[in-house]
């Protein structure tokens, strides 16, 4: 049984490179601070409108957006119970699109896996010929955009540009590590649902899921018989439209940093937010070449997440452990089963290319590289 460990708040401040959670600005997390109020106020109404329009201008987009009290695996269930039947196509090349596909599978659909060595990306042309190859069709093709696991980014433009000749089968796409630092439109390649978690590209508190939904795939779940409670999307749609409010009572405080975020976001803009990204991710990615190797594969990798390769045979543990001891700087094993053949560094959220420097001139210094 595990002992309970005190919280206290004396911990040194460690500047965060992870998959997720990322760096916060004070002023995102000083606005959680204000009195509390009704979630069924006025005030309510003008904070909750303001966080889902300021999302879609964003996002670029003209879906309808849903914000919920909740991590981003809640719409990994709901999409699945809101548009599936009883048949999904999951690519598997990583942890977490494996797990897309368990959890369906738990919710009792059959799962049609399209499996890739870790590391490896989505082809569209396999895509392309499994959706051929069933008799059955699918109700839905749900796919992991940015695999954190590996470091892969996967080609979801090219897979849901295909979709648009199946009209029947709908796209979800999981962005949780990507969407607010990789620029995509959902609208623009059939994705009717798109997906993410407060924490990571957005750079805001945990605990805020995010979703866009087309026109499609809410009248897709008006005609199912059973559909996710929380996650419904006419339970949260049609609430909206009446009293621009959640159907249930949302994290009030969590919504507050999202709407100081979303405005320093909006100055940013879409596009710049989505180039600075990919500098980090260049710089970051020369810099493994350099001293390590790239587990993803080339031409597939993730503007957010980069999986460094173990090349040099450190102990990454340890190597994790000394550079946040010395330096205050956290970074990240690799995951599961590639935990010491690989590390991950997160250049997501509000990190610049001087700030990633300053964790790779680290981990070059205590890994005597």
């Amino acid at each position: 049984m595990t002992e309970k460990r005190e919280y206290t708040d004396d911990y040194p401040e460690k500047t965060l490179y992870l998959p997720g959670p990322t760096e916060v600005r004070e002023d995102v997390i000083e606005a959680m601070a204000e009195p509390m109020f009704g979630h069924r106020m006025d005030r309510m109404t003008d904070l909750y409108t303001t966080i889902v329009e300021d999302t879609k201008e964003f996002l670029d987009t003209d879906q309808d957006v849903i914000v919920l009290t909740a991590s981003g695996t809640e719409f990994w269930e709901a999409t699945t119970l809101n548009l599936v039947d009883d048949r999904m196509l999951v690519p598997t090349s990583g942890a977490f699109s494996e797990r897309q596909a368990n959890v369906a599978e738990r919710l009792g659909k059959t799962v049609d896996r399209l499996e890739y060595e870790w590391g490896n990306a989505v082809k569209p042309e396999d895509v392309r010929e499994a959706l051929e190859a069933s008799d059955e069709g699918y109700d839905a093709v749900g796919m992991v955009m940015n695999e954190t696991s590996t470091g892969v980014r996967n080609p979801v433009e090219e897979v849901g540009d295909l979709l648009g000749e199946y009209p029947d089968t709908y796209f979800v796409v999981d962005a949780i590590s990507c969407l607010g630092g990789d620029y995509i439109v959902p609208e623009e390649h059939n994705i009717d649902a798109l997906f993410t978690s407060s924490q990571k590209a957005f750079a805001m508190p945990p605990g805020l899921a995010i979703t866009t939904v087309s026109d499609d795939a809410y009248e897709r779940e008006l005609e199912k018989d059973s559909a996710s409670w929380y996650g419904g999307f006419q339970r949260c749609l049609d609430y909206y439209d009446r009293k621009g409010q959640t159907h249930s009572t949302p994290a009030i405080p969590l919504m507050l940093a999202y709407r100081k975020q979303m405005k320093h976001m909006l100055e940013e803009g879409h596009e710049a937010r989505d180039q600075r990204h990919r500098e980090m991710a260049e710089y970051t990615r020369e810099w493994a070449r350099e001293h390590f190797g790239l587990y993803a594969e080339e031409g597939y990798r993730s503007q957010t997440v980069t999986a460094v390769e173990n090349t040099q045979g450190i102990d990454v543990a340890a190597t994790i452990e000394d550079v946040s001891e010395q330096y205050d700087l956290v970074f990240s094993n690799g995951y599961g089963s590639i935990g010491e053949e690989t590390f991950r560094i997160g250049h997501m959220g509000e990190h610049t290319v001087e700030t990633v420097k300053e964790l790779t001139d680290a981990i070059e210094d205590v890994a005597g590289l």
